[in-house]
């Protein structure tokens, strides 16, 4: 539908999320942002977006994060939820920017991929 609403899950210093809003301004598309880092996401809004981009946590793990290698993500066996409590505990451990169209995201690396949402 047309009138589903886009949101973008960014940080506003972040430059691949300052291109996807170039590209939505571009457009003269509407959409709303949320910095996760000011309004942080619960582990169940955090799952919600992981199953709109058909993600598992480790797929949107910035894993070179110095807060990834201080906790040994990389090493560690973790679940799903254990991985999901740290990242939503870390936002920097979160790839960005995501952007969801009702119930469709990506994950706008490069800010192109914002693209799919929009046909």
């Amino acid at each position: 539908m047309m009138t589903d609403k886009i949101t973008v899950y960014q940080k506003t210093t972040c430059s691949k999320c300052i291109g996807t809003l170039g590209i939505l301004d571009e457009r003269g598309i509407d959409y709303e942002t949320v910095n996760y880092y000011e309004h942080p996401l619960t582990a169940n809004e955090f799952r919600e977006l992981l199953r709109k981009l058909h993600l598992s946590a480790r797929d949107v793990l910035r894993d070179k994060e110095a807060v990834a290698k201080e906790l040994k993500l990389a090493e560690r066996d973790l679940s799903e939820d254990e991985l999901i409590d740290i990242m939503v505990a870390n936002p920097d451990l979160i790839q960005r920017p995501i952007v969801v169209k009702g119930d469709r995201a990506v994950l706008a690396r490069p800010p192109e991929a914002v693209e799919a949402l929009l046909s």
